[in-house]
């Protein structure tokens, strides 16, 4: 026997499966989040707060040293049987509590919201809406536990290579040398910002925040945390637009156009902007950046675009051109064809994405999120061509991996399944 082996006698995953009968929130090795408290924050967005596990803290804190601003977590909901997987972005850093403005009535403390453990807990907000949404927010009992993911996604500074340290030694004026950086939101697209924007002013750079709501400024449930933010960081500044409210307008309008983003007053040429929100509203910025010119410094270079400057949250069913909604978000113009399961010996003719055909035909097919973003759905295409409804990218006639619930038969498919 080699020096030093020593055989697992007990598995891990069997002590897992034991542990598990025992108690459904304790692993070793599978992250997972009891929900301990729900609060309203507004008509339309509610926070679920949650304990992590052994496990999640391990993976997410100990070993990775905790989550960027912008990442997202995977949870996986039972209901009637069914197993369904839904991405939310998480609320604020690690060790950071949120300064949540104060509810006109006492609900929260109703529903076990403790404001002061944050620190030690999870946090997502999102609106009752759809299936798995409106279950998490109206129906999931406290202390239920959850499977989860541990926090992930590229939506970060550190993807855009902005995380630089910023040293003691360091004078202020070289703060100037940092890009400043502009987010964009717009309803619950707000949520991923917030540990993205304590991030940014931690690293030095200037930051401006563009909101785009349905309700005035008093009432924004993050007002609290915007004060707060402003207090600490002279570099901060913030505009809540509400929609409803002509008087909250940049440049005189309720939409998100090159006028308003002029109106920031910015040095756009060199602003990195972060934007997560409808597809009207990334639709609307990259409307706005095409028709803004930026000035070309060097003569010798193709001529710069603000496009450039552009991440959005993709996650989601987010666009990335003013174009595509009305282009791939409609499988209306697509012709009927037939798909072929090789391994079923089952076929049926579609116009519509190959999960949603499958199941028209009464044919079950794996699926997750149904949004492109779970990648439960994921199989082998032999041949044929598809199409991806939220990118437009349309593949090879040959052997690959697509995911059936964003994809559309372009000719006849032979899927392995």
């Amino acid at each position: 026997m080699p020096s030093g082996y020593r055989p697992e006698i007990i598995q891990r995953s069997f002590i897992d499966f034991i542990g598990s009968q025992l108690h459904p929130f304790r692993s070793l090795s599978v992250p997972k989040l009891r929900l301990i408290a729900r609060r309203a924050l507004g008509d339309d967005l509610i926070a679920l707060q949650f304990e992590p596990n052994r496990a999640f803290k391990k993976q997410a804190v100990e070993l990775r040293g905790g989550w960027h601003g912008g990442q997202h977590i995977n949870l996986s909901v039972v209901i009637d049987g069914i197993y369904h997987q839904r991405s939310y972005s998480l609320v604020g850093l690690p060790q950071q509590p949120i300064w949540l403005s104060n509810t006109s009535n006492d609900s929260a403390a109703s529903n076990g919201y403790d404001k002061n453990n944050q620190r030690h807990t999870v946090t997502i907000a999102i609106k009752p809406q759809g299936l798995i949404s409106n279950y998490l927010t109206q129906h999931l009992p406290l202390g239920t536990v959850l499977a989860s993911s541990v926090p992930n996604g590229d939506f970060t500074l550190e993807q855009a290579r902005l995380t630089k340290p910023v040293s003691s030694s360091v004078k202020e004026s070289s703060f100037e040398k940092r890009p400043p950086l502009l987010f964009i939101a717009g309803g619950s697209g707000i949520t991923p910002m917030l540990g993205l924007i304590t991030e940014a002013l931690q690293y030095g750079h200037k930051v401006t925040l563009l909101y785009y709501n349905r309700a005035s400024l008093l009432e924004s449930p993050f007002q609290n945390h915007w004060q707060h933010l402003a207090a600490k960081y002279p570099l901060f500044s913030y505009y809540c637009v509400n929609t409803e409210d002509p008087s909250t307008y940049l440049a005189g309008t309720r939409h998100l156009n090159a006028s308003s983003l002029l109106a920031l007053d910015l040095p756009l040429a060199d602003t990195v902007i972060f934007a997560c929100g409808s597809q009207a509203l990334l639709a609307g910025l990259y409307r706005a950046a095409t028709e803004i010119t930026l000035p070309n410094v060097h003569s010798l270079t193709a001529q710069p675009s603000l496009r450039d400057n552009i991440i959005i949250e993709r996650f989601g069913n987010a666009v990335s051109d003013p174009d595509i909604d009305q282009v791939y978000d409609t499988t209306a113009d697509i012709e009927e064809r037939t798909v072929y399961l090789r391994g079923r010996q089952q076929q049926f003719n579609t116009s519509d994405k190959l999960l949603m055909g499958a199941e028209d035909a009464g044919i079950r097919l794996t699926y997750g999120c149904r949004q492109g973003i779970c990648q439960l759905c994921r199989c082998n295409k032999v041949s044929g061509v598809v199409k991806n409804i939220q990118t437009g990218k349309i593949s090879s006639d040959g052997y690959e991996s697509i995911q059936t619930c964003v994809n559309v038969a372009m000719t006849d498919v032979v899927l392995d399944i």
